[in-house]
């Protein structure tokens, strides 16, 4: 069983370069290239979303050499990938307070998401500069300036119309949340989207997640059973 929608955590890229003795940006470089076969191998299987956590909006208060070092890899990414997403027809998609990238690589981003909109497979979200907690807030704002403007009223809000406030507004709830390192925690990832996934914890580091341990995290996912707060009887 496939999930449609699957969301990766990818941590521990600096934690598996300290355990070799290496800086933490060797661990960033290495788990870069993990991104290309796990996107290909989600395509092949038949997952309609893949969203991935790249940059998270707390990862602003780290060093800034490191900051520096990951906008470099997803300039790198976009530039290296762009014809291969359009070969295999994956369209590219954003999520979070992007106006705070560099203007570089929020450009070239942009060009990417618009070249591959017309693509129909494989749906890449990368997670930028996003936290949970402030799409939540963002959302609140938004609905409190149109009860404000008369768009709408309160009474008018409810759970499936508060989704339009989101980013993820036009992507299905992930099904399978995966989170790499062993850590049990979403760390302000896809909160309110999460209310229902499956979540998979590999004690691997992200650098080290190989296509053998997606398809174990699918194998895991295929004997859930989904009740989404219903009784089993009850789920169809």
């Amino acid at each position: 069983m496939i999930p449609n929608h699957v969301a990766i955590i990818m941590d521990g890229n600096g934690r598996w370069a300290e355990n070799r003795g290496r800086p933490r940006i060797f661990g960033h470089i290495h788990g870069s290239a993990r991104v290309r076969p796990i996107v290909r191998e989600c395509g092949k299987l038949g997952v309609k979303y893949l969203t991935l956590y790249a940059f998270s909006a707390e990862n602003w208060g780290r060093p800034s050499d490191e900051i520096q070092t990951l906008m470099r890899l997803l300039c790198k990414y976009l530039a290296r990938e762009e014809k291969t997403l359009m070969k295999e027809n994956v369209r590219l998609n954003s999520i979070g307070d992007i106006e705070k990238l560099p203007s570089v690589a929020k450009k070239l981003l942009q060009e990417v998401i618009l070249k591959t909109s017309h693509n129909t497979g494989l749906c890449l979200t990368f997670a930028l500069s996003y936290g949970s907690q402030q799409e939540i807030l963002r959302a609140v704002k938004k609905i409190a300036q149109d009860i404000k403007e008369g768009k709408t009223t309160s009474e008018n809000i409810n759970v499936n119309n508060f989704k339009n406030y989101l980013y993820t507004l036009d992507m299905p709830d992930p099904d399978l949340i995966i989170r790499t390192s062993g850590e049990m925690r979403l760390s302000n990832f896809l909160l309110w989207q999460a209310a229902y996934s499956e979540i998979f914890v590999t004690s691997k580091n992200w650098p080290e997640f190989s296509i053998a341990d997606l398809h174990l995290a699918f194998e895991d996912y295929s004997k859930r059973q989904r009740r989404f707060g219903l009784l089993e009887s009850s789920v169809q």
